[in-house]
């Protein structure tokens, strides 16, 4: 009998005799999840445990918008340095307490104060799609590790196609590490298809990416990344009205480049900007890339749509806008029925970007590449495998992605809601949200001295300026959009919105009342457009600051919307009372 067989009795109990790393191990089961059906598995228990502490944290209805009684930020930054390696093991359940203690003063994405961003709360079925990735841990870089899991990638890549106005059949679909990740592989993919041997050689010629002005900054970091380089992007103007980019311009940039011989890798259309849901014109765009094509001995230009946020308003395209069975008001709907008509465009695209921890309500990171010709995608960057790794199923694509361990917790997150919601669930939310910010819209229509600053674009945010009591708001507004003369008033006033947005951010980490109830969290942009006579964005000092809400949140009502903006009155009151501006 080996030495290793010795350390267990006839009846499978660890002998007495055992050495110390055997106990150890005895004792460290209740580690790890029992792979074996159980009542009593240490997961399951310890999970209900946990959730009783972060129970705690949660407020009560009329609580602040975030975890626990203490939102400053607390981290001794010189201190976390000093951190080392314990001798021995820690308890589980102190070493528990002390993670639920890191999400103390954490914002709430469920709270109905809670308006910063495009980050929503998740919903159940997600959470626990992805939390099952984390049991059991299946890999997607191919179909033996994946097994039956790597469903959920391949049915999102079919309903997203489908949806989109594609032949879901031919298209392809990969999970990966946010916007970013699907902008990054955008570009990869337009490299690759536009200079022929890059792939070995590197990049070699100076391509050209071309977006918005409003396009999201990852478009740096995709840039930058794949070596073509951050000054190789070349932007477009938008209408300062709709933010949307400005087609006329984009033909003069493509005319240029046809004279120079300079090859396009690349025009990205975002479809939903982070602030004002601006749709760029993707079917022009994609006219324009036919009349203009790159110079022989290089590929076609990629259209990629960059939908991170606006993906969800294709799958209002087919809601019968005359019955409404849903019941939206008139108000919104011209809006629902206008955006879903640009969404549409995205038709015209050889590649969607989709994150579904915007507006899908996932956890993150849950974003999903989405490309038309699954056959041209997959050739163009197959790379020889690894002698470890077997063809076991058709499923492979570790033969073409940039990650190699893929975990499923997005692809489980993104289907699960997908067959969850549907068509009607996704209709109801985000209409739902639309609803919600047109009632906001109506209170700021109500007062002199705020006005909304993106009326033209509806969706999930609405931009607004802030103003001195005595200020006819809407006139101000006009002025210093259109007249030159008024741009010293314009810099005065972005002051005032910046400092008002500062001191909301500061009463709400300081756990602040204004009329006995918590401050809410917004947030505000320092440009979300240009001056009207500031086209070309040459002056840096001739945009336009805006406070912005977004009320993505299920819960708001009414009396949220009226708090916030009698809380943004009061620090507005506060900020020209000591003069901050």
């Amino acid at each position: 009998m080996s030495r290793f067989e010795q350390l267990w009795d006839e009846d499978g109990r660890l002998a007495s005799q055992a050495p110390g790393w055997a106990r150890q191990r005895a004792h460290m089961l209740s580690a790890f999840p029992s792979p074996f059906r159980s009542a009593t598995d240490p997961l399951g228990t310890t999970l209900a445990h946990t959730m009783q502490m972060v129970d705690a944290l949660r407020p009560e209805p009329l609580g602040p918008a975030y975890l626990g009684t203490n939102p400053a930020l607390t981290i001794d930054f010189d201190g976390v340095k000093q951190a080392r390696l314990a001798a021995g093991m820690a308890g589980q359940d102190a070493i528990l307490r002390e993670v639920v203690a890191l999400f103390e003063g954490l914002p709430n994405w469920g709270h109905p104060l809670t308006m910063c961003n495009v980050i929503p709360q998740a919903n159940t079925v997600s959470i626990v799609a992805s939390m099952l990735a984390q049991v059991y841990s299946p890999n997607i870089l191919e179909g033996e590790y994946a097994w039956n899991v790597h469903r959920a990638e391949l049915e999102t890549g079919a309903m997203l196609a489908d949806a989109f106005g594609w032949d879901a059949r031919a298209a392809g679909c990969i999970y990966t590490f946010g916007g970013s990740g699907c902008w990054t592989y955008a570009l990869k993919y337009a490299l690759t298809r536009v200079l022929p041997g890059s792939r070995q050689r590197g990049v070699r010629v100076d391509a050209k990416v071309v977006c918005s002005q409003q396009a999201h900054y990852t478009m740096q970091n995709s840039t930058d990344w794949t070596g073509l380089g951050m000054e190789n992007i070349l932007q477009v103007r938008t209408d300062p009205r709709t933010n949307a980019m400005d087609a006329g311009h984009l033909e003069e940039i493509l005319r240029q480049c046809a004279a120079g011989g300079v090859p396009v890798a690349a025009i990205v259309c975002t479809m939903g900007t982070t602030d004002a849901n601006a749709f760029d014109p993707a079917e022009q765009v994609r006219a324009l890339i036919d009349r203009y094509p790159n110079p022989a001995g290089y590929g076609r230009t990629l259209l990629y749509c960059d939908a991170v946020v606006g993906w969800s308003w294709t799958l209002f395209q087919p809601y019968d806008f005359d019955a409404n069975p849903l019941g939206f008001s008139d108000e919104i709907l011209p809006y629902l029925k206008r955006d879903a008509q640009a969404a549409g465009a995205i038709r015209h695209a050889d590649a969607v970007g989709v994150d579904f921890h915007k507006v899908g309500w996932t956890p993150y990171a849950s974003s999903a590449f989405i490309y038309r010709d699954a056959a041209e995608f997959e050739s163009l960057h197959t790379r020889p495998g690894s002698a470890y790794l077997q063809r076991r199923s058709p499923y492979n694509p570790l033969d073409y992605t940039l990650e190699v361990s893929r975990a499923a917790t997005g692809s489980l997150a993104g289907w699960a809601t997908l067959k969850y919601f549907g068509y009607e669930g996704f209709q109801a939310v985000l209409g739902g949200i639309l609803e919600t910010n047109m009632y906001f819209r109506h209170l700021l229509a109500r007062r002199d001295d705020m006005v909304c600053a993106n009326p033209y674009d509806y969706g999930l945010c609405t931009l607004f300026r802030v103003y001195p009591r005595d200020v006819d708001a809407k006139f101000q507004l006009e002025r210093e959009l259109n007249d030159r003369a008024a741009r010293r008033e314009l810099m005065a006033h972005n002051r005032l919105t910046r400092r008002i947005g500062d001191l909301l951010w500061e009463w709400f980490r300081a756990g602040a009342q204004i009329d006995g109830l918590h401050t809410p969290y917004l947030s505000f942009s320092t440009g979300f457009r240009v001056a009207n006579y500031n086209r070309d964005a040459r002056d840096p000092d001739a945009v336009v600051f805006a406070l912005k809400a977004f009320p993505m949140n299920v819960y708001i009502e009414p009396a949220h919307m009226k708090h916030v903006l009698r809380c943004v009155q009061v620090a507005r009151d506060q900020v020209v009372r000591d003069g901050g501006y």
